[in-house]
């Protein structure tokens, strides 16, 4: 199964929300944890435990852990290691890019079948040209996994790269757009449904870009505390033909090490972006020929996951 229909599934199950886990050395002071490989290690898999099967997706931030050499690498292993056995779904936020076998590597450490790196999807920079993340690509699509490219962030530094004009349009939208080719294409391992190539697009501020043929997932960073509120996410993404994914990561956060305020927290958000959009574009909406779920009743098993 791709990653695609994958994502699809646990979103309708938990809703559309992924927690990021950052474990910013102020995070760790405030749950009384060290800033070392351990402390890191504990948080991450608290979040981990306490999250399984309450949301649909956790994005472990890769800095945070290499910072601590190879003890924080072994850490953000068996952090993987957990949510692999807990079932719930990892984007992985290493930002990787590069050109010809040096990005074969980076794939087969992130994506490739038996890496103790290996997560359900990863971030990319497409920086060095699109055409140079295709090992990546290639090998989520030939393992049932899933990629999503930068394409218009939040940071104000972005914008001169990415809203740079290129044949008639921005650099950010030819990002979309060689998404959407990749989506649009027949794969083996994914005949039909939501694509498994997906963009980052920061939730903050208006994007200005077209969205209507991307049919795959877009990353909304900047939930909660950086500014975006639920209403002002699904305003911005309602052209979106695909499945819109809100990051929130230190709204949650905060509220450990209690696991019980940790899923309060996700729920509470949860329940906010239900509340300010509970249809598109929260909902996979797939492309021509394919079937649509629809903006109806949510399962009785998907109400069942709020009530936890």
């Amino acid at each position: 199964m791709g990653f695609g229909r994958r994502l699809a599934e646990r979103v309708d199950e938990h809703g559309p929300l992924c927690v990021g886990i950052d474990p910013h050395p102020e995070l760790l002071a405030a749950w009384g944890l060290g800033d070392d490989p351990s402390g890191v290690e504990r948080f991450a898999r608290a979040v981990v435990d306490a999250l399984a099967g309450h949301v649909a997706v956790v994005k472990p931030q890769s800095a945070f852990f290499e910072r601590h050499g190879s003890p924080g690498v072994a850490a953000l292993e068996r952090v993987l290691a957990d949510a692999r056995a807990a079932g719930i779904l990892v984007l992985l936020d290493v930002k990787r890019g590069d050109i010809g076998s040096t990005m074969t590597g980076y794939a087969r450490a992130y994506l490739g079948e038996g890496s103790p790196l290996a997560a359900d999807a990863i971030t990319l920079s497409p920086y060095l040209g699109f055409g140079s993340l295709t090992p990546a690509i290639e090998l989520a699509s030939a393992t049932g996994r899933g990629v999503f490219v930068l394409a218009r962030t939040s940071n104000p530094e972005g914008a001169r790269v990415q809203l740079a004009e290129r044949d008639g349009g921005t650099v950010a939208q030819s990002i979309v757009d060689a998404a959407s080719a990749h989506n649009a294409a027949p794969s083996e391992p994914r005949p039909t449904g939501l694509g498994d190539v997906g963009v980052v697009i920061g939730a903050t501020r208006e994007h200005g870009l077209e969205l209507g043929r991307l049919n795959g997932p877009v990353l909304a960073p900047g939930l909660g505390a950086q500014g975006a509120r639920p209403a002002d996410v699904a305003g911005r993404f309602a052209g979106l033909r695909g499945l819109l994914l809100p990051t929130v990561s230190r709204s949650v956060l905060a509220q450990g090490p209690s696991a019980e305020g940790l899923r309060g927290a996700a729920k509470h958000w949860r329940e906010e972006l239900g509340a300010g959009q509970p249809g598109a574009p929260f909902r996979a909406q797939h492309r021509d020929g394919c079937a649509e779920r629809p903006p109806g009743p949510r399962s009785a098993r998907s109400q069942a996951a709020d009530l936890d």
